[in-house]
């Protein structure tokens, strides 16, 4: 079970990398062949770390494991969310094209009708005489020819209506089962959805008590402030886990080295910075590693350059968590958010969405945390976003 398990992992790496391996020289390949392996790794030991955060016993580290539950059970939820919308702007849309098809169809149907009456009825003015009357019945040659030429255009012209007639009626009969079709989809996938929010609101009330009673376990500022260390203490782990088994490996991509844009990057989300890199989190005692950027719950959180993703989960004190490897050393990390929308070893471009902003990790504001790291190190996001 376990080899096929690892077999079919493999295959998932590989369906993610084959775009890759498409453009690459034998030599890249072998390295992007290493590099896949070494992300394998990396998600081994990620693993083991999370398994020995949550191995502490105590009613705050059960609740903190509730928390966990609830809002990634939330993020999963709102994911699905946006991936029904979705399914039901397409079939909307799709649903909007047939009907108009059908009155396009219906419309030139009529007009149909309307031509072959009209044939009818010149038919019958002719007296419904064939070639051979037509022939017997006049002495001029070139009327004879005329009349002859006529007949043949009318019969012909008459065989083509009937016929585009009796297509648009295939046609007609063909879209109107289809029509249904996709009106029932479509109100299934309405159905769905609104299963789906109430699930969502069932969960965010579970949250609501949960981080009622984590807070309720912190007496004093010293608890605090031992709370904060040990959500400092998992992250910088994390990164640890993540520099040493990925390394400083080069990315090759049509944009400038990360390096070279130092105050030229863009801001991974719009809102106000509300705590800065290097000020007092706890006065005397820590600091900001990065940035709290105050915005409102859902807004799309951008990656700010080229990279890979190579964490996305949920971390305990920062929620759900994506981390992009930029190469050379270069990271950016993006916490508290609402729900991901990427998964590790994707590629993802500069602007493009890779979670919501939220307020996971126990949070009671919606906003985003974010860092920009070197070597493993924070540095200041505002000396790199303009």
């Amino acid at each position: 079970m376990l080899k096929r398990c690892a077999q079919l992992a493999l295959l998932g790496w590989l369906i993610i990398a084959l775009p890759v391996f498409a453009q690459l020289s034998e030599s890249e390949m072998a390295a992007e062949a290493d590099y896949q392996s070494k992300l394998k790794q990396l998600q081994k030991n990620i693993q083991s770390l999370q398994k020995e955060l949550e191995a502490v016993k105590g009613n705050r580290e059960e609740l903190l494991r509730q928390l966990k539950s609830n809002e990634t059970e939330i993020g999963d939820l709102l994911k699905k969310i946006d991936e029904i919308k979705q399914d039901l702007r397409s079939e909307e849309q799709a649903l909007l094209d047939l009907n108009r098809e059908r009155e396009h169809l219906l419309g030139e149907q009529h007009n149909e009708k309307k031509h072959i009456a009209q044939q009818v009825r010149a038919a019958y003015q002719l007296g419904g005489q064939s070639n051979l009357k037509l022939l017997l019945n006049q002495n001029d040659p070139e009327v004879v020819s005329r009349l002859l030429k006529y007949h043949d255009y009318f019969l012909a012209a008459h065989t083509t209506k009937i016929s585009t007639y009796l297509e648009n009626i295939q046609r007609l009969d063909a879209i109107e089962p289809q029509i249904l079709r996709n009106t029932q989809s479509l109100e299934r996938n309405r159905a769905q959805l609104q299963s789906r929010y109430e699930q969502l609101s069932g969960k965010q009330r579970a949250r609501q008590t949960t981080l009622a009673r984590l807070n309720e376990t912190i007496n004093n500022k010293d608890e605090e402030l031992q709370k904060l260390a040990r959500d400092r203490e998992h992250v910088e782990k994390l990164m640890q886990q993540i520099v040493e088994t990925v390394g400083n490996r080069g990315y090759v991509n049509s944009g400038a080295p990360f390096a070279d844009l130092r105050g030229k990057l863009p801001w991974p989300t719009a809102g106000k910075i509300t705590h800065r890199f290097g000020t007092d989190r706890v006065p005397g005692k820590m600091k900001w590693d990065g940035v709290v950027i105050r915005a409102s719950e859902g807004s799309a959180v951008k990656a700010i350059h080229h990279g890979r993703v190579v964490f996305a989960d949920y971390l305990r004190g920062h929620g759900l968590l994506i981390i992009v490897d930029h190469g050379n050393g270069y990271m950016s990390l993006y916490a508290h958010n609402q729900s991901l929308k990427k998964n590790v070893g994707n590629w993802v471009e500069p602007g493009e969405v890779i979670a919501s902003v939220g307020n996971t990790g126990g949070q009671q504001q919606a906003g985003l945390y974010f860092e920009i790291r070197q070597n493993g190190q924070p540095t200041n996001p505002s000396g790199w976003c303009g």
